[in-house]
């Protein structure tokens, strides 16, 4: 639960007008007063109801009642409104809990002490099923002020309390929140509001956030990212000193009349555009379409996916700063995954993509050049388009950095971050569930010999022991014979891989240690062997591509051209 207290006020009758009025969009429903220091006290009921507006007169007096008996003595500022509200997860709360709940915060804050037949004067209203509006007084019995100094701290952890006893989310605030901000600026009620109005699910601020985000895990310099964001349909304006150099920028939907524009630091804390020029000039050198295709280099993908194997050594041996540029170049990951997957798994990865915001962004400062190799392995990445083996190798690998850094927040007691770590699983293993096995069955097409299936097999029984009878059995069996086998034509020893693959990630744990070892097996496959340690292999079987072209939206090669945007000055 969160408590909200506002600035205190003089207007008793205009704060309960607001209450009981029908609000902003219609959002109020069925008003009612849940509890008062008098039972007895008028409830002014629906704005549209029969005498509403006596009501609510009588109210207003009743509760000033006292403010007017202390005359000059009265506080400066002498209403107190607080509203109370519920987590979205949350059950649907009675009246009498939200009565309770009330009265335990106005103790709390020293409002109107349980007991004391002096306490301020109260009401609590509910106009919505998840949250009510505590309005108070501030003049005693006795005409003194309340002692209410640090209330909304007082009031917080009373709702600590509340959530405990109450069986209802633990949301998390103070310290804990602040170790936990997210560099994601919310977006405001009256934007919220807007969004509904305009039959939008997003409101301005999420859309451009994405569409910037996106933009952003494409671009290998600033030319390009203004131009990608022009592609996208986005107006676009930067701003530049007298000196010519570049201040800043910001962005507005393409909607029609006037625009609405938004920064790129009220988009997010690490959208600014002196954050995006250290993003920027960490990546690593942009290489062309016609250096990525060169001999044995490696796939740009699976020099992704093993760079993201490394975040959760990252996790617990790197400084603050190391870990959040690692956690940051990831998130761009997941952010560019949408443009090159089939178009059934796009809704999924954006919503990963869109979770891991929250899960990811600390207040620590990223330093960049510490992922400089996830960085180069991302922009190189457009150049040389995934087929589903590359796709799903990558998603088996960030389904394992997650969980980490769900652990690693677990840790850190971040409960918010543990929760969006959560939620970004869900979503990767829904996408990595529609992409594996057609993708294994795609592999399995090119298993080997019947002589060769079997000397794995008893190369498995020498590599692995304890796992070499569960792995026979699994359906990804026949997609590892293939694996193996590719392995071998390029030169490599499949005992070796093997081996390789189970020391690099634990299988005790894993759902088909056969699927684990394939993805694994591949990407070390995918190294080149000098010819004096090539593997004289018995059976040779051809090498299985993994570059095979997939339906999918990828980002265009050509030549940037100059931005079309907007400068002033």
């Amino acid at each position: 639960m969160i408590a909200n207290i506002v600035k205190p006020g003089n207007h008793t009758y205009g704060v309960l007008a607001y209450l009981f009025d029908k609000g902003r969009a219609n959002e109020h429903t069925d008003q009612h007063i849940v509890a008062s220091w008098d039972d007895f006290v008028p409830d002014p009921g629906p704005w549209d109801s029969p005498g509403h507006k006596q009501r609510l007169g009588q109210l207003s007096q009743a509760l000033d009642l006292r403010v007017k008996q202390a005359g000059d003595k009265a506080p400066e500022g002498h209403v107190w409104h607080c509203s109370i509200r519920a987590a979205p997860q949350d059950r649907i709360l009675t009246d009498a809990e939200w009565a309770t709940i009330a009265r335990r915060v106005l103790h709390a804050t020293g409002i109107a002490p349980d007991g004391d037949p002096d306490g301020c004067r109260w009401v609590a209203v509910r106009h919505a099923e998840d949250h009510i509006h505590i309005v108070a007084t501030k003049v005693r019995g006795d005409l003194r002020p309340p002692r209410n100094w640090n209330d909304y701290h007082r009031a917080m952890n009373e709702l600590r309390a509340v959530e405990e006893d109450f069986g209802l989310t633990r949301v998390v605030h103070g310290p804990e929140a602040a170790a936990g901000t997210s560099a994601v600026k919310r977006s405001t009620r009256a934007e919220e509001e807007k969004a509904k109005r305009q039959g939008h699910d997003k409101t301005a601020r999420e859309r451009l956030r994405h569409t910037v985000r996106t933009a952003l895990s494409h671009a290998k310099d600033l030319d390009e990212f203004f131009n990608l964001l022009a592609d996208a349909g986005l107006q676009v304006e930067t701003r530049t000193l007298p000196s010519g150099d570049l201040q800043g920028y910001k962005v507005a939907l393409p909607d029609a009349g006037t625009p609405i524009w938004f920064s790129g630091s009220s988009l997010a804390t690490d959208l600014s555009l002196p954050q995006i020029r250290q993003r920027l000039a960490a990546a690593e050198a942009q290489p062309t379409a016609a250096s990525s295709a060169r001999p044995h280099r490696p796939s740009p993908w699976h020099v992704a996916t093993a760079a993201a194997e490394r975040i959760p050594h990252h996790l617990t041996r790197a400084d603050d700063g190391a870990v959040q540029a690692h956690l940051t170049v990831f998130g761009e990951v997941l952010y560019a995954l949408p443009a090159h997957a089939p178009v059934r798994l796009q809704a999924e990865l954006h919503r990963a993509a869109v979770a891991f915001e929250h899960a990811a962004h600390t207040r620590a400062r990223a330093d960049h050049q510490h992922a400089r190799a996830l960085r180069g392995a991302l922009k190189a990445m457009r150049y040389q388009p995934a087929d589903h083996t590359g796709l799903a190798i990558l998603l088996d690998a960030a389904i394992l950095v997650v969980l980490a850094v769900q652990r690693h927040s677990a840790l850190h007691h971040h409960d918010r971050q543990v929760a969006a770590a959560r939620q970004t699983l869900t979503h990767l293993q829904a996408a990595y569930a529609q992409i594996a096995p057609a993708s294994l069955a795609e592999l399995a097409r090119h298993s080997p010999s019947d002589n060769t299936v079997h000397r794995y097999a008893l190369t498995l029984h020498e590599v692995l022991p304890h796992h070499a009878e569960q792995i026979l059995t699994e359906n990804a069996w026949p997609a590892l014979t293939a694996t193996l086998a590719a392995a071998e034509a390029a030169g490599h020893n499949p005992a070796t891989v093997l081996q390789q693959a189970a020391q690099h990630r634990p299988l005790d744990n894993a759902k088909s240690v056969s699927e684990v070892l394939v993805w694994r097996v591949q990407r070390l496959g995918d190294r080149h062997v000098s010819s004096s340690r090539r593997w004289g292999a018995l059976d040779r079987a051809p090498r299985v591509s993994s570059n095979a072209r997939i339906t999918a939206a990828t980002p265009s090669t050509s030549t940037p051209r100059p931005p079309r945007v907007h400068r002033s000055r």
